[in-house]
């Protein structure tokens, strides 16, 4: 193994750990929900993909401060890299308090947009009016864990995310079936588990910065700076977390899906989706932050080693993940459910998901990389194309036979597929290797 891989490895192995561990708040409230029924897990269903729609709108704040904090170290500065960081927390709690506010007020209309029976929507708005209430916290979360990672620390995320999520899980218990508060408990342990660990996290930044006389205080400049640069990537996520949205509604209201059923099994296979994106993003963690800090020290050709090398450990990564999906697919359900029409549904939703694991380990180590390259106008132009591609075809896709599956179908071969062209084609160029602290575009 050559110190390249070392140096991917020291970074990426606590990133693959904490990232793993992060999902499992909802895998965890979704095993715990499953068992109380099945409108109950649809409700968490249509409840999990609001929310995370709305935190991952706001992924810019550990992406976009991973990145810029490490071209400040690349660049020799460490209390400009953790001046850079403070800013982005504040810039959290402010999002965060407004997204709050409206989430909790919006909750009807946002839950009533996916058309779902009256029991599956009660069940829904009850979750998510509570779950509204985290988040700030996981706001924060998300800033000063792009802080670390900027810092070259994957380590302290990782620590946090295993004892939140541990916690996360005895509530759940505890609330739900100890003191019989059904959906709500699971919200209420979830909200509790993420304010604490929000508040570690925001305990080892500050120290850092009293450390190297970083400010501390709100600086509006700099606020503005760092909202102003993240307006490129809110354009790249809001257009992919819309494809997650069109496959979502193509599942609750196209054709003959719209069932409990299909509803349930979907949020059984997205979630399980979306938990080995964030494994497979275990690199791209380490992509963010070896290339902004490559970049930083105006070093482009030990950008391009690590371009090549990360690429491969992707592939490596999607292959691994694809054959213990694919291995499992037959058992998993029963952690979820005890629905035998889901269980038997989930099976060919999720070999199909395996299949396109090596894609997404591809894609996420280049988006990775563009990300640390602060290359976010091109990821917004991509993100808006994908969208163009995508959601005609899974639209298209639902109204078909077996429609779930075919959903599935498209969101594999299409939504990746389209990621990864125009990803591969942009890393293969030069415009992106911009060097120095701050990149001119």
């Amino acid at each position: 193994m050559n110190a390249t891989d070392r140096e991917i490895l020291r970074l990426a192995v606590p990133a693959f750990l904490a990232l793993v561990a992060e999902p499992l708040f909802l895998l965890s409230d979704a095993a715990v929900v499953g068992h109380l029924g099945t409108p109950e897990l649809a409700g968490l269903g249509v409840a999990a993909v609001i929310l995370q729609t709305v935190v991952g709108l706001c992924v810019f704040l550990a992406y976009g401060t991973t990145a810029s904090v490490a071209r400040h170290l690349g660049a020799g500065d460490l209390r400009a890299a953790l001046a850079q960081g403070v800013d982005g927390v504040w810039l959290a709690i402010i999002i965060g308090g407004i997204a709050t506010v409206l989430g909790i007020l919006l909750t009807p209309a946002l839950v009533g947009a996916f058309g779902t029976g009256v029991e599956v929507a009660d069940h829904a708005e009850t979750y998510l009016a509570i779950a509204f209430l985290g988040t700030t916290p996981l706001l924060v979360m998300l800033a000063a864990t792009g802080v670390l990672r900027g810092l070259q620390d994957t380590r302290t995320p990782l620590h946090v995310a295993v004892v939140g999520n541990g916690l996360n899980i005895v509530l759940n218990v505890v609330l739900v079936y100890g003191l019989d508060l059904g959906i709500a408990g699971s919200a209420i342990g979830s909200v509790l588990a993420q304010v604490l660990s929000a508040a570690w996290l925001v305990a080892v930044v500050v120290r850092a910065a009293r450390e190297h006389d970083a400010p501390l205080s709100p600086d509006l400049p700099g606020i503005r700076a760092a909202a102003h640069a993240a307006v490129a990537l809110v354009i790249r996520t809001l257009a992919l977390r819309a494809c997650l949205l069109v496959g979502t509604y193509a599942v609750t209201r196209v054709g003959s899906n719209a069932t409990d059923v299909n509803v349930a099994t979907h949020q059984i296979a997205i979630t399980l989706w979306s938990f080995l994106a964030f494994a497979l993003d275990a690199i791209a963690i380490a992509a963010q932050a070896l290339t902004g800090r490559s970049l930083g020290q105006g070093a482009v050709d030990t950008t391009r080693q690590l371009t090549r090398r990360m690429i491969r450990w992707g592939w490596g990564s999607g292959i691994v993940a694809g054959a213990a999906l694919a291995l499992s697919s037959p058992f998993i359900g029963a952690l979820f459910t005890t629905d035998q029409e889901v269980r038997d549904l989930l099976v060919p939703v999720l070999l199909v998901a395996a299949v396109g694991q090596p894609l997404a380990g591809l894609v996420f180590v280049l988006d990775g990389v563009l990300i640390g390259a602060g290359d976010g106008a091109y990821l917004a132009w991509a993100g808006i194309a994908v969208l163009a591609a995508y959601a005609p075809a899974a639209l298209v896709a639902a109204t078909f036979p077996h429609g779930l599956v075919w959903v599935w179908v498209a969101m594999t071969f299409v939504f990746m597929g389209a990621r990864g062209v125009l990803l591969s084609w942009r890393a293969r160029g030069d415009r992106w290797l911009v060097t120095g602290a701050t990149p001119v575009r």
